[in-house]
Protein backbone atom coordinates (compact mmCIF):
# COMPACT_ATOMS: atom_id res chain seq x y z
CA UNK A 1 0.00 0.00 0.00
CA UNK A 2 1.31 3.43 -0.93
CA UNK A 3 2.40 5.47 2.10
CA UNK A 4 0.44 8.58 2.99
CA UNK A 5 2.21 11.93 2.93
CA UNK A 6 1.43 14.59 5.52
CA UNK A 7 -0.29 17.21 3.40
CA UNK A 8 -1.38 19.97 5.75
CA UNK A 9 0.52 22.96 7.08
CA UNK A 10 -0.89 23.65 10.55
CA UNK A 11 0.56 27.17 10.73
CA UNK A 12 -1.01 28.05 7.38
CA UNK A 13 -4.40 26.86 8.62
CA UNK A 14 -4.08 29.07 11.72
CA UNK A 15 -3.16 32.09 9.59
CA UNK A 16 -6.62 32.32 7.96
CA UNK A 17 -7.83 34.81 10.59
CA UNK A 18 -10.59 36.44 8.52
CA UNK A 19 -12.15 33.10 7.55
CA UNK A 20 -12.05 31.73 11.10
CA UNK A 21 -13.52 34.96 12.48
CA UNK A 22 -16.38 34.96 9.97
CA UNK A 23 -16.95 31.25 10.57
CA UNK A 24 -17.22 31.69 14.35
CA UNK A 25 -19.60 34.65 14.07
CA UNK A 26 -21.78 32.76 11.57
CA UNK A 27 -21.76 29.67 13.82
CA UNK A 28 -23.06 31.60 16.82
CA UNK A 29 -25.79 33.42 14.89
CA UNK A 30 -26.91 30.41 12.84
CA UNK A 31 -26.90 27.98 15.79
CA UNK A 32 -28.92 30.41 17.94
CA UNK A 33 -31.43 30.93 15.12
CA UNK A 34 -31.54 27.17 14.55
CA UNK A 35 -32.49 26.51 18.17
CA UNK A 36 -35.25 29.15 18.04
CA UNK A 37 -36.70 28.16 14.65
CA UNK A 38 -36.45 24.41 15.15
CA UNK A 39 -37.54 24.35 18.79
CA UNK A 40 -41.07 23.04 17.93
CA UNK A 41 -39.53 20.15 15.97
CA UNK A 42 -37.06 19.46 18.77
CA UNK A 43 -39.90 19.34 21.31
CA UNK A 44 -41.77 16.81 19.16
CA UNK A 45 -38.66 14.65 18.85
CA UNK A 46 -38.12 14.83 22.61
CA UNK A 47 -41.70 13.72 23.30
CA UNK A 48 -41.42 10.79 20.86
CA UNK A 49 -38.13 9.61 22.38
CA UNK A 50 -39.57 9.78 25.89
CA UNK A 51 -42.79 8.03 24.88
CA UNK A 52 -41.06 5.09 23.20
CA UNK A 53 -39.13 3.66 26.15
CA UNK A 54 -39.35 6.35 28.88
CA UNK A 55 -35.56 6.74 28.86
CA UNK A 56 -33.49 9.94 28.74
CA UNK A 57 -34.13 12.33 25.86
CA UNK A 58 -30.53 13.36 25.35
CA UNK A 59 -27.32 11.39 25.00
CA UNK A 60 -23.97 12.80 26.04
CA UNK A 61 -20.71 11.36 24.76
CA UNK A 62 -17.07 12.36 25.11
CA UNK A 63 -15.57 13.26 21.74
CA UNK A 64 -12.21 14.60 20.60
CA UNK A 65 -12.09 18.10 19.14
CA UNK A 66 -9.53 20.54 17.80
CA UNK A 67 -5.93 19.77 18.79
CA UNK A 68 -7.04 16.65 20.65
CA UNK A 69 -9.11 18.49 23.28
CA UNK A 70 -12.00 16.37 24.56
CA UNK A 71 -15.51 17.71 25.08
CA UNK A 72 -19.02 16.47 25.85
CA UNK A 73 -21.13 16.22 22.69
CA UNK A 74 -24.93 16.33 22.84
CA UNK A 75 -27.35 14.32 20.69
CA UNK A 76 -30.93 13.17 20.83
CA UNK A 77 -30.82 9.61 22.14
CA UNK A 78 -31.35 7.20 19.25
CA UNK A 79 -30.39 3.95 21.01
CA UNK A 80 -31.81 1.96 23.88
CA UNK A 81 -30.40 2.78 27.32
CA UNK A 82 -27.01 1.27 28.31
CA UNK A 83 -26.35 -0.22 24.88
CA UNK A 84 -22.71 0.98 24.87
CA UNK A 85 -21.94 -2.28 26.65
CA UNK A 86 -23.06 -4.21 23.52
CA UNK A 87 -20.45 -2.60 21.29
CA UNK A 88 -17.70 -5.17 21.91
CA UNK A 89 -20.04 -7.97 20.78
CA UNK A 90 -20.99 -6.08 17.61
CA UNK A 91 -17.52 -4.98 16.47
CA UNK A 92 -17.11 -8.02 14.24
CA UNK A 93 -20.14 -6.79 12.27
CA UNK A 94 -18.60 -3.36 11.59
CA UNK A 95 -19.47 -2.15 8.08
CA UNK A 96 -16.33 0.00 7.71
CA UNK A 97 -12.63 -0.67 8.03
CA UNK A 98 -10.48 1.17 10.56
CA UNK A 99 -11.20 2.53 14.04
CA UNK A 100 -14.67 3.94 13.26
CA UNK A 101 -17.72 1.72 13.96
CA UNK A 102 -20.85 1.81 11.77
CA UNK A 103 -23.46 -0.91 11.37
CA UNK A 104 -26.40 -0.66 8.98
CA UNK A 105 -28.93 -2.69 10.97
CA UNK A 106 -27.69 -1.85 14.44
CA UNK A 107 -29.94 -3.66 16.97
CA UNK A 108 -29.22 -0.97 19.56
CA UNK A 109 -31.20 1.68 17.66
CA UNK A 110 -34.80 2.46 18.63
CA UNK A 111 -37.68 2.97 16.17
CA UNK A 112 -37.62 6.72 16.74
CA UNK A 113 -33.84 6.53 16.54
CA UNK A 114 -33.94 5.03 13.05
CA UNK A 115 -36.06 7.94 11.82
CA UNK A 116 -34.08 10.76 13.39
CA UNK A 117 -30.80 9.20 12.26
CA UNK A 118 -32.05 8.80 8.71
CA UNK A 119 -32.92 12.50 8.59
CA UNK A 120 -29.88 13.56 10.69
CA UNK A 121 -32.23 15.05 13.30
CA UNK A 122 -30.41 13.39 16.19
CA UNK A 123 -27.64 15.96 15.65
CA UNK A 124 -29.81 19.03 16.41
CA UNK A 125 -28.74 19.36 20.08
CA UNK A 126 -25.20 19.96 18.81
CA UNK A 127 -26.26 23.57 18.20
CA UNK A 128 -25.40 23.92 21.91
CA UNK A 129 -21.90 22.58 21.24
CA UNK A 130 -21.54 25.13 18.46
CA UNK A 131 -22.54 28.04 20.69
CA UNK A 132 -20.11 26.81 23.37
CA UNK A 133 -17.32 26.70 20.78
CA UNK A 134 -16.60 22.97 21.03
CA UNK A 135 -17.91 22.47 17.51
CA UNK A 136 -18.60 24.38 14.32
CA UNK A 137 -21.55 23.94 11.98
CA UNK A 138 -19.14 22.58 9.36
CA UNK A 139 -16.03 20.51 9.96
CA UNK A 140 -14.76 16.94 10.29
CA UNK A 141 -16.82 14.50 12.34
CA UNK A 142 -15.63 14.56 16.00
CA UNK A 143 -14.17 11.12 16.77
CA UNK A 144 -14.28 9.04 19.93
CA UNK A 145 -11.14 8.88 22.10
CA UNK A 146 -10.93 5.15 21.36
CA UNK A 147 -10.83 5.92 17.63
CA UNK A 148 -8.13 8.57 18.01
CA UNK A 149 -5.97 6.11 19.95
CA UNK A 150 -5.69 4.12 16.70
CA UNK A 151 -5.03 7.15 14.45
CA UNK A 152 -1.88 7.43 12.40
CA UNK A 153 -0.12 10.81 12.13
CA UNK A 154 -1.90 11.26 8.81
CA UNK A 155 -5.31 10.62 10.38
CA UNK A 156 -4.60 13.08 13.21
CA UNK A 157 -4.62 15.93 10.68
CA UNK A 158 -8.42 15.79 11.02
CA UNK A 159 -7.90 17.32 14.47
CA UNK A 160 -6.22 20.48 13.15
CA UNK A 161 -9.61 22.22 12.90
CA UNK A 162 -12.80 22.48 14.95
CA UNK A 163 -15.09 19.47 14.35
CA UNK A 164 -18.48 20.07 12.77
CA UNK A 165 -22.13 19.07 13.05
CA UNK A 166 -21.88 18.32 9.36
CA UNK A 167 -19.04 18.22 6.86
CA UNK A 168 -17.98 17.32 3.35
CA UNK A 169 -18.04 13.59 4.16
CA UNK A 170 -21.51 13.72 5.73
CA UNK A 171 -22.96 15.88 2.95
CA UNK A 172 -21.60 13.77 0.08
CA UNK A 173 -20.28 10.23 0.46
CA UNK A 174 -21.31 9.38 4.05
CA UNK A 175 -21.82 5.61 4.17
CA UNK A 176 -20.49 4.98 0.67
CA UNK A 177 -16.84 5.05 1.79
CA UNK A 178 -14.66 3.57 4.54
CA UNK A 179 -12.57 5.20 7.23
CA UNK A 180 -9.49 5.93 5.10
CA UNK A 181 -11.61 7.59 2.42
CA UNK A 182 -13.42 9.63 5.08
CA UNK A 183 -10.08 10.94 6.36
CA UNK A 184 -9.04 11.90 2.82
CA UNK A 185 -12.34 13.74 2.31
CA UNK A 186 -11.88 15.62 5.60
CA UNK A 187 -8.36 16.65 4.62
CA UNK A 188 -9.70 17.76 1.24
CA UNK A 189 -12.21 19.94 3.12
CA UNK A 190 -9.49 21.48 5.31
CA UNK A 191 -7.44 22.28 2.22
CA UNK A 192 -10.39 23.89 0.42
CA UNK A 193 -12.05 25.49 3.46
CA UNK A 194 -13.75 28.82 2.77
CA UNK A 195 -16.94 30.56 3.86
CA UNK A 196 -18.61 29.85 0.49
CA UNK A 197 -17.58 26.19 0.65
CA UNK A 198 -19.08 25.94 4.16
CA UNK A 199 -22.37 27.40 2.92
CA UNK A 200 -22.44 24.87 0.07
CA UNK A 201 -21.94 21.99 2.55
CA UNK A 202 -24.75 23.33 4.76
CA UNK A 203 -27.02 23.51 1.71
CA UNK A 204 -26.19 19.90 0.75
CA UNK A 205 -26.88 18.86 4.35
CA UNK A 206 -30.32 20.50 4.26
CA UNK A 207 -31.03 18.55 1.06
CA UNK A 208 -30.12 15.30 2.84
CA UNK A 209 -32.38 16.14 5.79
CA UNK A 210 -35.28 16.65 3.38
CA UNK A 211 -34.35 13.78 1.04
CA UNK A 212 -32.19 11.36 3.05
CA UNK A 213 -29.34 9.34 1.57
CA UNK A 214 -28.44 5.90 2.94
CA UNK A 215 -27.31 7.30 6.29
CA UNK A 216 -27.55 5.15 9.41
Amino acid sequence: MESKAVLLNKDKIKSHFVYHGMKRLFDIVAATCGIVVLSPLMIIIAVLIKAEDHGPIFYEQIRVGKNGKTFKMYKFRSMFVNTDKMLDKLKEKNDVDGPMFKMKNDPRVTKVGHFIRKHSLDELPQFLNVIKGDMSLVGPRPPLPSEVSEYSDYDKQRLYVTPGCTGLWQATERNEVGFNEMVQIDIQYIQRASFIFDLWIIWKTVEIIIKPNESY
